[in-house]
This record gives C-alpha cells, structure tokens and sequence, in this order.
C-alpha cells in the first residue's frame, strides 16, 4: 500500500481527538471532524471527571495502558499548561464472598510492578472514616491513581491537535447503503478514515457494529459536602468503586461535589430525542445508597447532575478494527465505560492499526466476539 498522506478522523471524543493527534505527529495531513464542538454535552467524553486506575482484573493489556496513559496525561498536561490529571489515589471496595475480581487485580498489579497496598477492613475506619465499611472485605489501593478533567482534557487534546496543524470541522457524517462513510451527503475521501463516534457508531454501520454493542444511559449526581467538612475532598478521600453496589465515585474537586454514580444496565437512551436530564428514581435510587454507604452526606443538597451514555459490548472489550468491506476505513466504537482512561494510548494503538504497524488486537476484533471470565474483565 502506498505511504498514507490524508487521514479524516470522524468524532472529536477523547478516542477520535488522540487518534488525530497521533496521526498528525506521524506527519499525515489530519482533518478532524464533529457534528458538534469537543466535549459538547451529549458526547460520552464530556463530563467533568473519569477515574484513572489500573486495577482491570487477569487483563495485563489494561493495567499497562492506563500506565502509560497516566504519563501521557501528564504530558499533555504540561503542553496544554493546566492541570488534567489529579493523582488522589484509587480504593476498590472487595465485598465480603465477591472478592475474585480484586483479588486477579492484586496478581496483576504484583506481577506488573505497579504500585498498590490493601487495607484490610480493619483500617477501612480510620482511613476512610466517613465510609461506613460494613461487608467490605478489604480495599485495594492504588495510590498513583486519580481522576482526569474529561471535558478540560478533550479540549486540551483537540487544541493541542489544532496547535501542531491539525484542522477542525463541524459537519454531519452519515453512510451509505454500504457503510461508506460520508460528509454533509459527499463520500468522504482520504488514505486513513476513522470513525469514532462513540454511542453513534451503531446506527452508523447497523450491519457491521450495531449488533455487537448496546447503548446505555449514565446518570451522574454530584453531592455538596457539609459546609467547612474537607473529609471528601479530592486530597482527603481517593476515587472509589465499589463493585458490590454497581457503584463508583469521585470526591469533590475542582468545585463539583462528590460524584457518585450507581450503574443501571437496564436504562436504553434515545441519543437524538430524549432531554438530558437525571430522572426522580435515579435520584432516589443514589441518595439510598449514599445514605448507607457514606452517612454523613445523607440528605445533603445534589449540586450537579448529568447525563451520558455507555456503548457496552458483550465482553467489555473495545471495537477497533477495520470495516470488513472498507479496508482504508477504521471502526472505535464500544467504549464500555472505561476508554477514556486510555485516552492517549488508544490514539496511538488507532494510528498504528490505520497505518498498518500492526493488525488488531483479537480481543478488539469486529468478528468471533464471546464471552470472556469474569475477572478477566475490565470493568
């Protein structure tokens, strides 16, 4: 195949943002293109804040590229010049008889060489003391873990796109009968194209991807902590999961409240007619959990709601592969709740696969998905 020149990145997320600014440092001709303005609202990166952690069960791939995507967080930070990554620790919450999944996370961090330590239940209180610990076994700590800003980090990504000579465009991009992606109603022409359009990639290639992913909603709700109480700030308390609940939080930063969101898989979302808004059962639902798991919030005022969308595949894996019929096109969808983390790694994982370095990763193929164990996972 010729030396690609010209690459059109389709979706200005985190996913399509890094893949374009990889592809511009490999010295193509980039353009990036976005029906609306980087991390708008209803994009799954918008947002203000996504755990970083390596804790992703038996899986080495994962807990290797959230380390590398910490130090290129770190990077950006320092080009963009402002803060992106915030390093307040991790903490998963092993359940009493559920703990298979912290416990492979643990074999993994020790056979990688990343750093962690467990608290046992026993010094949960005192660690932790406006968690209340019960039928937690022990946690796992990861204390060069943190949040990245998931809106700041999406612009600084684009913008430091735009600053090594990358162009941004707004259009709308549909395909044809045949998948072919196309631009404001022309096909759309260049040596590497990639469509990242995240929760929208299924209705865009109904043949191809819709099959293997479904899209759910994400209500997010952030809690305002008693007044002068610093307990659940970002430099008191770490980001938590607690996969007993089917929850997962971030202590108060940046001026947002403490942010906990329980996960309902059963919640579809229409992505072009529905309002954004947080439902009164979603509110219920987290004010009982927040209730019995951290008290002393209980009853407080929410300060901030949002809601996003999860694009989840049958095994938890990401979709990045070429289209089956297209060979200069490649499909990023199936962001199952935990992309963004990989941010800039998964931009030069797309690159590489689009400049053919290398094939796809089997567990990222389009074909012969399945199910995998459990702890295997990256949730």
């Amino acid at each position: 195949m010729a030396r690609s020149t010209s690459a059109v990145v389709v979706g200005a997320g985190i996913a399509g943002a890094s893949t374009a600014l990889a592809l511009r440092r490999q010295g193509l001709a980039v353009t990036l293109v976005d029906a609306w303005e980087p991390g708008h609202a209803a994009a799954a990166s918008g947002g203000e804040h996504r755990i970083l952690r390596a804790s992703h069960g038996t899986d080495e791939l994962y807990a290797r590229w959230s380390r590398d995507a910490r130090v290129g967080w770190l990077q950006l930070a320092e080009q963009a010049g402002q803060e992106l990554f915030v390093q307040c620790g991790a903490v998963m919450l092993a359940r009493e008889g559920h703990t298979s999944w912290e416990d492979a996370s643990r074999q993994t961090l020790t056979r990688l060489g990343i750093p962690h330590f467990v608290a046992p239940a026993s010094e949960l209180p005192a660690r932790l003391p406006v968690l209340d610990s019960r039928g937690i076994a022990y946690g796992l700590w990861e204390p060069e873990a943190g949040f990245v800003y998931a809106r700041r980090a999406t612009v600084a990504t684009t913008g430091q796109f735009l600053r090594e000579g990358g162009v941004l465009r707004r259009g709308r991009v549909t395909t044809d009968s045949r998948e072919h992606p196309q631009l404001d109603g022309r096909p759309l022409e260049a040596d590497v194209v990639v469509m990242a359009c995240g929760a929208w990639m299924g209705g865009l290639f109904p043949r191809s991807v819709r099959r293997l992913v479904q899209v759910v909603r994400q209500n997010v709700i952030m809690i305002e902590p008693p007044p002068g109480e610093t307990a659940y700030d970002q430099g008191s308390f770490p980001c938590w999961i607690d996969h007993g609940n089917n929850a997962y939080g971030i202590p108060a930063a940046g001026g947002y409240g403490f942010k906990a969101v329980l996960v309902w898989k059963q919640l579809s979302i229409d992505l072009n007619g529905e309002d954004r808004i947080v439902d009164a059962t979603s509110i219920a639902r987290t004010r009982r959990y927040i209730s019995q798991r951290f008290p002393g919030l209980a009853g407080r005022p929410i300060n901030g709601t949002a809601v996003g969308q999860i694009a989840n595949t049958i095994d938890t894996h990401f979709l990045i592969d070429r289209h089956p019929e297209h060979e200069r096109v490649v499909l990023v969808a199936g962001d199952s709740g935990h992309l963004f983390k990989h941010g800039p790694v998964v931009g030069d994982y797309v690159a590489g696969l689009a400049l053919r370095r290398y094939e796809t990763d089997p567990r990222f193929r389009l074909r012969d998905r399945g199910s995998v164990d459990a702890a295997s996972r990256p949730q």
